[in-house]
């Protein structure tokens, strides 16, 4: 099936961020990622798919910013001034901060349908489409509207204890049925650096991640522990990657985010 090229006809490599359960940090790592390539010299889009929880315009201090009509269709929030991270979500649509998404699953498909087809992205070097926990409708209408396009990938957050690991070995699974290519799993939360002695207690265990990658036969792209500082950042709206260089959670997303360069340069093409 070939795509007409429409809004997406500029979009060089799409990264589906995925997890089998709410609360590992998949909007965290979305957004980090976001910044991190930004950083690098590439033009970013993201597409908030978590239709009940669109939690990225704040995290990119980007709430109650309208979107517009274009020509081509709706034209996505910039986040910074160099307009490098384009966003769209449907935290933007609502009428109220607080207001409940209460959709059946066709209304969230057919809105997930439209931000693929109707949203005018411009050239851009990588769409970050952060997901819904699980695999659920939003999941499939993602992967259908966005399968006709190439360069489509998947990278896949868990933390690292039992329970999380084994509902995202089940959306290893999902990616494997959806034909999705998984460019590797990160493992979130992992340990806790103490902000005065430095010492990491890992709070949800450790190495869960990268035993699931390696199981499944998938790259293990890195660990990220628990940052009181990329949380504050992730509240207040800051940019992580340039606020906090000396931060423990920096250089791993960092080397993750050089890691996923490296993957879908010689991957997704």
């Amino acid at each position: 099936m070939t795509a007409e090229p429409g809004n997406l006809a500029g979009v060089g490599r799409i990264l589906l961020v995925l997890s089998g359960k709410g609360g590992v940090g998949k909007s965290t790592v979305s957004a980090e990622l976001a910044l991190a390539l930004r950083h690098a010299g590439k033009k970013v889009g993201i597409l908030d798919a978590d239709l009940c929880g669109p939690s990225i315009p704040r995290m990119l201090r980007a709430q109650g910013r309208a979107v517009h009509q274009c020509d081509g269709g709706w034209v996505p929030v910039f986040v910074d001034p160099e307009k490098s991270i384009a966003l769209m979500s449907v935290g933007f649509l609502l009428e109220k901060p607080d207001e409940a998404v209460v959709w059946r699953g066709p209304k969230k498909s057919a809105l997930i349908k439209q931000f693929v087809r109707d949203v005018a992205w411009g050239p851009l070097d990588y769409l970050v489409v952060d997901t819904p926990p699980g695999t659920s409708d939003e999941h499939m209408a993602t992967v259908e509207a966005l399968r006709p396009y190439s360069c489509l990938g998947a990278l896949v957050v868990t933390t690292p204890q039992a329970v999380a690991v084994g509902d995202v070995r089940r959306e290893l699974t999902f990616c494997r049925k959806a034909g999705l290519q998984v460019i590797g799993v990160v493992e979130n939360m992992s340990g806790f650096v103490c902000p005065h002695c430095t010492e990491c207690t890992n709070v949800f265990s450790t190495g869960g991640g990268e035993e699931l990658a390696r199981h499944a036969g998938v790259p293990f792209l890195g660990s990220v522990p628990l940052d009181p500082t990329l949380a504050r950042s992730l509240e207040e709206g800051g940019d992580f990657i340039q606020d906090f260089p000396k931060s423990p959670a920096f250089p791993a997303l960092s080397a993750i985010a050089q890691k996923i360069l490296e993957q879908t340069a010689t991957t997704l093409s």
